[in-house]
Formats: C-alpha cells, structure tokens, sequence
C-alpha cells in the first residue's frame, strides 16, 4: 500500500499493471469458451506509446494470448491529462464487457489537478498487477557522474536543474522526485518539475537536454540503459534490482523508498456475470507461465490484488495521495482531493 510518512517516505503502491480480457457468459464457460468471448476486447491505455502503462499494457496483451487466455486483445491509447480523457472514456462505456483500462498511481494522481466529474471510485476494480520502483537517469555526457553531485547541484539552484516526469502532479514520476527533493532539503515547491505525457515524450526531452534528469520506471528505458544512451544513477526501491548497475537511495543516505504500482479497472454499471468474468481472465493470466516470464524479464514485482480487495486499495489509495501531497507543501485541489 502506498504510504508517505514524513519527513521520509515509504511508498508501496505498487508497479504497473497489464492487460487483459472479457466478456464471458453467464456460468459454466470452460476455458475454450472463455478464449473465444474474450476475443475483440480491448484494452484502453490512457498515455502515450511508450509510456509504462503501454509497456505493461502490450505486454499482458501479448502474454494472454501465448497462454491461450484471451486473442486478439486490441491495445489502443488515449492520451490526455495525465489519464484522465481515458478515465472519461471509461465513464462513457458504461455496461460495456469488451474494455477494461490500464491505470496505475498516476491515474490517481491525475485527478487532483482535474476537474473531472468521472473518477476512479466509480469504475469497476479488476485487479492490481504489479509494483515497479523509480530510476533516476540522466544521459550518458551528462555532468552528473553520480546522485551526489545531483543532489549538491539542485541543492544549490533547484530552479536550474529541472526534472522531467512522464505524470501529472500526484502521479509516480511527479511524487518520487518531490519525496526525494523533501527529504535532502530542497522545498518541493522550488522544484522545477517538467511534466510530459508518458515516458516516450519524457524519454525524447532527456535526450534533447530539455530537462537536467528524468524520473520513470525502469522497465520504460530498458533499451537505452542497455544501450548506454542513459544513466541510472538511483533507484528507489528498498534494495537494489538485479541487472542495474545503480545503488538505492538510502545507500547514498537518502531516506526514500518509493513503489509504483499498476492494475486494471472496467466500465461501471457491469453485469455481475461480466465482472465475474473478468476477474476470473485477469486471474488466469496471473496464474500463467507467461506472465511470471513477463515478471522476471520486466524485474516487476507481482502485487496482485484482487477485485474487492483492489477497490479498498484505491480507495486508500486517493486518501493517502491527498494526505502527501498536503504533507509536502503541495496542496491538492480537484473532486478527488476530499474524496476517499
């Protein structure tokens, strides 16, 4: 669960989530019958190509259908608002079986700075999928060898070394540098934070030096850090992930774990059966060889949660985003800001 503790924080809130099915009948459905409803779903992804959401997106698309869990699985973005034009889209597709929507923290985040009618407490909760901690990369000629001289230079100018974040305020690429510039003293409101829709437009303002360094999920920059395009100089997870070459931020004396999480959620005003369904799909792909492959190759942690259990969870979710952001100087606003 994601929690922010001053003056140092812990966020659990859990990493990416991925794509799945359905549609189903009512009752018995053996499994051949359950591929076959599920086919012409469609997974809405409310960020850019590229972006993690798409990633885990694609990813679960494909994975479903090498386990035999679901074909055909359409994939498409809507992009808007740090998620909030697909949350509204989702709002619009009530009753409908056939869509289901990839969202995460940022979603959360997203609705503080809306003033969107339509939130996450009225869509449908499928499943939480997975936790993802945040890297801290700059490009490979950038002045910055390690997080030290990162920090002591933001320290000294904050205004002159701006952040780029692929989230909106609130969100996981917008929270993670603001716990990190609270807890080396830095206040988060001198903080130059640039905010770009997803992680390919954050990725291309990195290599262009639009901004100084960039906060994301590792999963998102798997390609350019093995290419050597980009450095990760942090990470923010409690211990450090296997293949990175970078230390946590706690092992350069920095008091700050942090954990993205992502998950599914549906259309509201579903039939029972349909809900049924779909939780029953996502389980199947949880369950499959398939997806624990997708796990390890991703260094995802598996945080699936689900149905009811997923809907408490965001609920909490909302309370404890709205509870940090205040914490941190960084007042939410929005109908989500008083919600639970």
């Amino acid at each position: 669960m994601a929690r922010a503790t001053r003056p140092r924080s812990r966020w659990l809130a859990g990493a990416l989530a991925a794509g799945l099915a359905v549609l189903l009948a009512a009752g018995s459905g053996c499994a051949d019958r359950l591929t076959d409803r599920a086919t012409g779903l469609r997974l809405l992804v409310p960020n850019a190509p590229g972006s993690g959401y798409d990633v885990t997106a694609r990813t679960a698309a494909k994975a479903m259908a090498d386990a035999g869990v679901a074909r055909g699985v359409e994939v498409f973005n809507l992009p808007g608002g740090g998620g909030v034009v697909g949350l509204r889209r989702l709002g619009y597709e009530r009753g409908n079986p056939h869509l289901m929507m990839l969202m995460g923290l940022g979603v959360v985040g997203s609705q503080f700075a809306s003033e969107a009618r339509f939130t996450l407490q009225d869509t449908t909760p499928i499943a939480r999928l997975i936790e993802e901690p945040a890297i801290v990369v700059v490009t490979r000629d950038s002045p910055y060898r390690d997080i030290g001289g990162l920090i002591a230079a933001w320290r000294a100018d904050p205004a002159s070394v701006p952040v780029g974040g692929g989230s909106s305020a609130g969100g996981p690429d917008h929270l993670a540098p603001m716990l990190l510039a609270d807890a080396v003293g830095i206040p988060p409101r001198q903080v130059s934070y640039r905010q770009f829709d997803g992680g390919g437009d954050l990725l291309a303002a990195i290599l262009d030096h639009q901004v100084d360094f960039g906060v994301s999920g590792r999963s998102e920059y798997a390609d350019q850090i093995a290419s050597g395009q980009l450095r990760v100089l942090a990470v923010t997870s409690e211990f450090r992930i296997p293949g990175t070459a970078a230390p946590t931020l706690r092992e350069r004396g920095v008091d700050v774990v942090f954990t993205n999480w992502r998950g599914i959620v549906a259309p509201p005003g579903l039939a029972d059966r349909d809900v049924v369904a779909m939780r029953d799909l996502v389980a199947r792909l949880h369950g499959s060889a398939e997806w624990q492959a997708v796990l390890a190759k991703y260094g995802w942690t598996d945080a699936y949660l689900d149905g009811a259990a997923f809907g408490d969870f965001l609920r909490a979710e909302n309370a404890r985003l709205a509870h940090a952001l205040d914490g941190l100087g960084l007042h939410p606003t929005g109908p989500s800001a008083a919600g639970g």
